[in-house]
C-alpha cells in the first residue's frame, strides 16, 4: 500500500501487545503510531521486550498521552475491566476509529450475562456495536464492525472447528465437554506466586473448574446456533510450557449422523478456510506444530461410545488466541487479505 493504516496498540508491555508488534513488524501496510504502557510509560519497547530492538518503534506511554489525530485502529490489549472504560473514552473523542479488542469486555452479547460473570459492565451503550470477533464464523459482521471483540484463547481452540459441525448439523450441542490445556502466557505478564516457575514446573493442575468465564462464551455461541438454552461443561489445566493450547472435546453425533460425514465437513470446512487444517492423525494435533502462528491444527475421531465424537484442536494462544486473531479480523475490517501478515510457520524442533 501506498499510505499505511496507523495503529495504536494499548497495553503493548503485556504478552498480547508484544505478540501483536511481533506481527505487525511483518504486515506492509501497518505503522505502529503508539504503544502505551502505564507502568512502562517513558521507556522504549527494548528495554521491556528485547527481541523487539532496532525496529525503530515508538517509545512507551501513557493512555492518556496517545494522539488520535490519524488513527485508523486501536488494539486494545489491556486487562479486563479496563478496557471498557478507555473504549468509551476513545469512542467519544473519535468516533470513526475501529477497536479492536482482545479483552473480554465486550464478548458477550448480553450485558446482564457479562455482569454476572465479570462483574460491572462500564459501557454497555458501547456493547450493541460490538461483533464477535470468532473470524471464521464472523467474516461479514466484522468486515463493518466499529468495536471487534476478539475471542477468548481457549473458546478460540474449541469454537472454530466445533461451530463448523453445528452449523452443518453434524453434532447434538446439548452434550458438550471441553477439557483444555495451555500454557503459563494465558494469564499474562504480571508475575504471581501461583505462577513461578517452582510452583509450575513439573506439575500440571486443573483450575477455574466448574467456573471459567470463557465457559460463558461457550454458552453464547452454542445457544445461538441450537435455538435454545445450551450449557457446555468446559475445563481448563494448566501445563508447564509457555504458550498452547491444545483442547480436547467429546460429544454426540446428531441422530442419523455418521463419523464420516462429520469428518467430511471438517474436511470441507479446512478446505475453505486458510488457517484450519485436518491433522493427519490424532497425535498429529500438538501445540508445537502451531507454536507462534495463527493455524489451527484439528482431527475428529469416532468414541468408543455408540454415537459419540471426539474433537482435537491446537492453537497458539498469543497468535490465533489472541492478536493473530485480531490481526486478522483487522486486515478484514479493511478490506485487506485476510493472511496478510500472517503467513507464519512455525520453528522446529
Amino acid at each position: 500500500m501506498s499510505q499505511k493504516l496507523k495503529v495504536a496498540i494499548f497495553g503493548a508491555s503485556g504478552y498480547t501487545g508484544a505478540e501483536a508488534i511481533r506481527l505487525m513488524l511483518g504486515h506492509p501496510a501497518i505503522e505502529i503510531a503508539a504503544l502505551t504502557g502505564e507502568s512502562k510509560a517513558g521507556q522504549p519497547i527494548d528495554a521491556v521486550y528485547p527481541h523487539l530492538a532496532g525496529f525503530g518503534l515508538p517509545d512507551l506511554v501513557r493512555i492518556d498521552d496517545v494522539s488520535l489525530r490519524g488513527l485508523d485502529a486501536a488494539f486494545l490489549c489491556l486487562p479486563h475491566a479496563t478496557t471498557q472504560k478507555v473504549a468509551a473514552r476513545l469512542r467519544a473523542a473519535a468516533s470513526d476509529l475501529r477497536l479492536i479488542d482482545l479483552s473480554a469486555d465486550f464478548r458477550l452479547r448480553d450485558v446482564g450475562a457479562y455482569e454476572s460473570w465479570y462483574g460491572e459492565h462500564c459501557a454497555p451503550a458501547l456493547q450493541p456495536n460490538a461483533v464477535y470477533g470468532l473470524t471464521e464464523h464472523y467474516r461479514e459482521d466484522i468486515r463493518n464492525a466499529l468495536i471487534i471483540a476478539c475471542p477468548g484463547c481457549y473458546p478460540t481452540s474449541i469454537l472454530v472447528p466445533l461451530l463448523a459441525l453445528q452449523e452443518a448439523g453434524m453434532i447434538d450441542p446439548s452434550r458438550i465437554i471441553a477439557d483444555s490445556k495451555s500454557g503459563t502466557s494465558g494469564a499474562g505478564r504480571k508475575g504471581s506466586e501461583a505462577l513461578s516457575h517452582s510452583e509450575v514446573s513439573e506439575g500440571f493442575h486443573a483450575y477455574g473448574v466448574a467456573a471459567h468465564r470463557h465457559t460463558a462464551e461457550l454458552d453464547q455461541e452454542l445457544s445461538a446456533r441450537a435455538g435454545r438454552a445450551v450449557r457446555a461443561t468446559f475445563t481448563p489445566h494448566l501445563v508447564p510450557m509457555n504458550r498452547g493450547i491444545l483442547s480436547t472435546i467429546y460429544g454426540d453425533l446428531a441422530d442419523g449422523v455418521g463419523i464420516a460425514q462429520a469428518q467430511a465437513v471438517l474436511d470441507d470446512f479446512a478446505a475453505r478456510e486458510a488457517f484450519v487444517h485436518r491433522a493427519a492423525a490424532p497425535a498429529a494435533v500438538t501445540t508445537r506444530a502451531v507454536r507462534g502462528t495463527n493455524r489451527v491444527l484439528t482431527d475428529l475421531v469416532a468414541d468408543r461410545r455408540e454415537g459419540g465424537f471426539i474433537l482435537l484442536s491446537a492453537i497458539d494462544n498469543l497468535t490465533k488466541g489472541s492478536s493473530g486473531q485480531a490481526l486478522q479480523n483487522f486486515n478484514l475490517a479493511f478490506g485487506l487479505e485476510e493472511q496478510t501478515g500472517l503467513h507464519l510457520v512455525t520453528a522446529f524442533p
